[in-house]
């Protein structure tokens, strides 16, 4: 719990304390598992204290769909915008991202798919994140000498894997993804990385 959470939170909790408890549940159950009582019930607080911090369940599924598109949207671009001297650091940069599993949640982006099947909203919302990160991706291919039509045909390529990890729930290892790195790199890229990015890549997940 932040500092923010421990200041706020009391008989009523604190905003960031349900909203957390309505993400995991989400993640471990799905939308439909989230309803405020439960979460009450699960926090130890009372329903009423809630309304506190949101208006209803609609602004809280709201505020759910907000978080993600802050840490998951957020981490990639931030991830495509780093600085990085060569387009196969680059490409690392952003692959790191989706190893580590911190900034960007892969079950987080995996729950709000399934939930875009149930709601049209929801999938306009999804299908507008998709373009924010592709187009990130596309800019980074840009930024290291591509033309633009090439570059958003190889960010297509790189994003729609990673999608395709989430959707499928691929279980690797850390050590199998990382080992894996320098292929995808020059199969996006068409060029290697060297062995001192590899090495700081490694050094990076610990392998």
């Amino acid at each position: 719990m932040d500092a923010e959470t421990e200041n706020t939170a009391g008989w009523r909790g604190s905003r960031a304390l349900w909203l957390d408890a309505a993400r995991q549940v989400f993640v471990e159950t799905g939308v439909d598992a989230v309803k405020i009582q439960p979460l009450a019930e699960r926090l130890s607080l009372s329903r009423t204290s809630f309304y506190w911090f949101f208006k209803d369940r609609a602004a809280l599924l709201n505020a759910l769909l907000e978080h993600w598109e802050e840490t998951n949207t957020g981490a990639l671009i931030d991830a495509c915008d780093a600085y990085a001297e060569t387009l196969s650091e680059a490409i690392l940069n952003l692959i790191s991202v989706f190893i580590a599993e911190t900034d960007f949640d892969p079950r987080l982006d995996f729950s709000v798919r399934g939930w875009a099947a149930q709601s049209a909203d929801v999938m306009a919302r999804v299908a507008s994140a998709d373009e924010r990160r592709i187009a990130a991706i596309k800019a980074l291919f840009v930024r290291f000498g591509f033309a633009p039509e090439e570059a958003d045909v190889r960010a297509h390529a790189v994003y729609l894997v990673q999608i395709g990890y989430i959707s499928l729930q691929v279980a690797e290892d850390t050590a199998t993804r990382v080992n894996r790195a320098s292929e995808y790199v020059r199969i996006y890229t068409g060029r290697a990385p060297s062995a001192r990015e590899l090495a700081r890549f490694r050094a990076r997940h610990e392998c």
